[in-house]
């Protein structure tokens, strides 16, 4: 046979698309020829395919070997095809049955010595084959991600003579088993009585949890910004199985592949804040996902705020408000999802300290905010002080410091269904059209938080922040409308806004 076809699948971003290695032997000068916009990796394939052939004991076609990835148009890039083609050739030259290949698609790459080594991005790859009805064939090594899809059939692969072996049913090879997740595989939560004192940082985090708002917490050095950040995802409820797989998808294309245990775990990304755009947002000449990608479904905490460039945190915002990111470049155009919670901290002003204690001027204070764009802090729906403890409070830690993790996540569970059992989203996410239809507020409530917005020269945007924390904060009270109280209260969750009013008045 002098033809022969091998499916296998490329990796674009959070799709996988249908490859057809097609090999074609024909007379001529000995040479391989890779066709279909390969890359260097790709086109270096021709070496580790006729080395691993010849080192397991095939034989390797001294004819013209034309090895065409279909369709054409699309770059590939890797050494995921090495064992489509390698297969392609013993199909062609008869060393390998056609029959064996039907109905499978084989990813790996192949070493000299014909051991599979594992790729990136098998998960969505194993989708898209589960939805096709195909068997898969998988490198042994890296396989376990694939444990977490169920009802996937998937054969593990250690080397090509044992594939070839198993194909030709000489010996059996083993299949992927699905890994149920057990609740007693969730790594141990940190618990939120172990931050001292701090009630109102505590209320913003189940105010937060409760609505999926976006947290800034503003305070002097070592006062428990970080610990309180740390224990938000303990708030959250796990990941329904759906977007755990979306969540896993993405951290496969990233290379970072989760496991079973940490399946329906929110992801929590806290990236430093030397972090580039391109590290936070996505990118490179295939883009990869970024940390807000790495973050759906989850948290995305960034310390120290003001110490990120300007224009990394600018390109936040769009994500913020759709959901996702689109990168394009000449090669590709990828969507990546971006749902995620951004919580972030920071100091007051460049020497950690206001009042008195402050060795900072109020100028420099400004230059040092100026660092925040109104924009961006705009996408905040609270900001809150955690400021340091009054004299006393340390000498009571021995004592409890109010609730726990379990009493807080049981509130904000119940808070969370309130609002979906009404509208059928969180509340940070309700339009400007909704909250006038589904969020149930009170007209007098409206007027007052439209005073309070002309009072402190907020935008628009703040304004339906505003309402839609007002609404969090009633559910959290078990209360069926909105009130002039609840919008009062989300009023106080606006420390950013008194500071910049402060600075104004000196």
């Amino acid at each position: 046979m002098a033809l022969a076809q091998v499916f296998t699948r490329a990796e674009l971003g959070m799709d996988a698309p249908l490859i057809r290695v097609e090999v074609h032997i024909s007379g001529g000068l000995p040479s391989v020829t890779l066709v279909g916009l390969p890359e260097a990796s790709v086109r270096e394939s021709r070496e580790r395919v006729r080395a691993a052939l010849n080192s397991c004991g095939f034989q390797f076609p001294a004819r013209r070997v034309t090895v065409n990835l279909a369709p054409a148009e699309l770059p590939k890039q890797g050494g995921r095809f090495d064992l489509a083609i390698a297969l392609g050739i013993l199909c062609a030259t008869d060393q390998l049955p056609e029959s064996c290949i039907k109905n499978r698609e084989f990813f790996g790459e192949l070493s000299l010595s014909g051991e599979i080594r594992p790729c990136s991005g098998l998960l969505p790859a194993a989708l898209a084959a589960k939805a096709q009805g195909r068997q898969m064939v998988v490198p042994t090594q890296g396989s376990a991600e694939l444990s977490l899809v169920p009802e996937l059939d998937a054969l593990k692969a250690p080397s090509l003579p044992q594939l070839v072996a198993a194909l030709t049913g000489q010996a059996p090879l083993d299949s992927i088993q699905p890994d149920p997740f057990r609740p007693d595989t969730l790594p141990q939560c940190k618990d939120l009585s172990e931050v001292i004192g701090q009630q109102q940082g505590k209320l913003a985090l189940m105010i937060a949890a409760s609505g999926g708002h976006n947290l800034l917490l503003m305070g002097p050095p070592g006062t428990g910004k970080t610990m309180l950040a740390s224990r938000l995802c303990d708030l959250l409820p796990p990941l329904p199985v759906e977007p755990a797989l979306e969540v896993a998808a993405i951290h496969s294309v990233a290379g970072l592949p989760r496991t079973p245990a940490q399946l329906l775990q929110r992801p929590f990304r806290a990236p430093h804040h030397s972090s580039s755009a391109a590290s936070l947002v996505g990118g490179g000449s295939l883009p990869k996902p970024g940390e807000i990608s790495l973050a759906h479904h989850g948290v995305l905490f960034l310390d120290e705020l003001p110490e990120f460039p300007r224009t990394v945190l600018d390109s936040l915002r769009e994500p913020l408000e759709s959901g996702e990111v689109v990168i394009s470049r000449a090669a590709a155009k990828l969507r990546y999802p971006a749902q995620f919670q951004l919580v972030a901290a920071m100091n007051p002003s460049p020497c950690g300290e206001t009042g008195p204690q402050s060795r900072s001027t109020p100028e420099q204070i400004r230059r040092y905010l100026g660092r925040l764009s109104g924009p961006f802090l705009d996408r905040f729906d609270l900001t809150v002080e955690v400021a340091r403890l009054p004299p006393g409070e340390l000498t009571r830690q021995h004592q409890p410091q109010g609730l726990t993790t379990t009493q807080a996540r049981d509130q904000v569970l119940a808070a969370r269904e309130r609002a979906l059992s009404r509208q059928g989203i969180l509340n940070a996410r309700l339009s400007p059209s909704a909250l006038g239809t589904e969020a149930k507020i009170e007209q007098d409530a409206a007027a007052f938080a439209e005073q309070g917005l002309n009072r402190l020269g907020l935008s628009v945007r703040a304004f339906h922040r505003i309402l839609r924390v007002s609404r969090t904060l009633a559910d959290l009270q078990q209360q069926e409308r909105v009130t002039r109280s609840h919008v009062a209260k989300a009023f106080g969750f606006r420390a950013m806004d008194k500071l910049m009013a402060q600075l104004r008045l000196e």
